[in-house]
């Protein structure tokens, strides 16, 4: 993994700290053409890793940089599924099977859709999950998604109900299919942690929040630095400067101390504030961490 991951949060009205930043943000990348110049911009400032949801407009995204290989060379994908809304929308647009249909892979169709069925009849849940990770990752076909993540809204519920077998099923498959690591996001890496653990999955990578006050850290920001410091893990830091809250020079110098932290991601919309947190990071972590 690179040091340095850009999200995506900032393009699709996302921020932790003020709905009036959210609902402006929203509105500057009303069109792709907009997100797409932000990142050429992180691209040309040396982060070529863009840390992205599944959102409908994704696939613009990768559209635009299959079809443009020689400009994009060695940027990768890091998908993050799933993106509720997106199934929420289309069951309400077209119906459950229309829903199926929109997202299936194009490859194996039929086989896809057979295994389905049977997937529905005898209960298997094995065979339903990997069918929509498949359509997930449609979208990405042909591009390098070397780290596919299961999203917080799935890893938390999943964790809360107990249901650790599913964290087994999303990484078997992400390694057998896509010869990708798999990964988790969570508001509660240790527990999460410990799940992972308990079903094998060592020396998992895990993205959560890490940030000098505790913002949005549950489980206890003590336990997140005892974590780190004493467990297998590699951890990716998001909301690194908790919303705002934090100077950066601060905020990066904090968490870039801590210990099993392989990456930082960060969201920004312009390139003055990507090229100040790629020299930030430069200063304080500057040797890329190896998977």
């Amino acid at each position: 993994m690179d040091n340095l991951l850009f999200g995506d949060n900032q393009f699709f009205g996302v921020n932790h700290m003020s709905e009036e930043k959210a609902r402006a943000q929203q509105m500057q990348f009303q069109n792709t053409s907009a997100i797409i110049d932000v990142l050429d911009a992180a691209y040309e400032e040396g982060v070529k890793t863009f840390m992205c949801t599944t959102h409908d407009r994704i696939s613009e995204i990768c559209d635009h940089v299959r079809a443009n290989p020689a400009k994009y060379e060695g940027f990768q994908f890091y998908p993050c599924m799933p993106y509720a809304h997106k199934y929420n929308n289309a069951v309400t647009e077209h119906g459950m099977l229309g829903a199926l249909n929109q997202f299936l892979p194009d490859d194996g169709l039929f086989k896809t859709a057979l295994k389905g069925g049977m997937a529905v009849a005898k209960k298997d849940v094995e065979g339903l999950a990997t069918i929509l990770i498949d359509m997930e990752m449609k979208m990405f076909k042909g591009l390098s998604t070397p780290v596919i993540f299961l999203q917080n809204v799935v890893v938390d519920l999943l964790l809360g109900m107990g249901f650790y077998d599913a964290f087994k099923i999303f990484h078997d498959h992400v390694r057998a299919k896509y010869n990708a690591e798999a990964a988790y996001i969570t508001m509660n890496m240790p527990m999460l942690l410990d799940a992972l653990e308990s079903v094998g999955i060592e020396n998992p990578i895990i993205c959560s929040n890490i940030n000098k006050i505790g913002f949005r850290m549950c489980g206890g920001f003590d336990k997140y630095v005892e974590t780190l410091r004493d467990r297998k893990v590699r951890a990716i830091a998001m909301s690194v400067f908790a919303s705002g809250a934090l100077k950066p020079d601060e905020a990066i110098k904090w968490v870039s101390e801590l210990p099993n932290l392989k990456s930082i991601c960060f969201g920004a919309s312009s390139r003055r504030n990507i090229r100040s947190t790629r020299e930030l990071v430069d200063k304080y972590f500057p040797v890329p961490a190896a998977v």
